[in-house]
């Protein structure tokens, strides 16, 4: 806990009359450079907040659907499920790794004009 003496030292008033006495005793020069300073970085910070304002465009969700099964199907009719199943997945991951194929070979085709270039 903070006591209340230490808190008492601190006061706008006496804050604002330390800082016209800091700025008195300045030259004009460091004064038009501190005008700069606080004019940049507000431009910048400025700059920052309304270049963070990016609309996302709408992405639907993505929705998965689980079966319901009976509760009395028999082995046979979980194991063609299955077989089923299994063949979607194979072509799935087929896809997958057609695509990363194609974006490995970009990236290679990237990394040798880099090698070319000396980078």
């Amino acid at each position: 806990m903070v006591p209340v003496s230490f808190l008492s030292r601190f006061s706008p008033i006496r804050a604002w009359r330390d800082l016209r006495l800091f700025l008195s005793h300045r030259q004009r020069h460091e004064l038009v450079f501190l005008v700069l300073a606080i004019g940049v970085t507000g431009v910048v910070i400025t700059g920052f907040y309304f270049d963070s304002k990016i609309e996302r465009p709408y992405k639907r969700p993505e929705i998965t659907y689980f079966e319901s099964w009976p509760e009395n199907r028999s082995d046979e009719a979980i194991k063609a499920q299955q077989v089923i199943d299994q063949a979607k997945k194979e072509a799935r991951l087929a896809e997958l790794e057609r695509r990363q194929a194609e974006r490995r070979a970009e990236f290679k085709r990237l990394n040798d004009k880099l090698e070319r270039w000396g980078l």
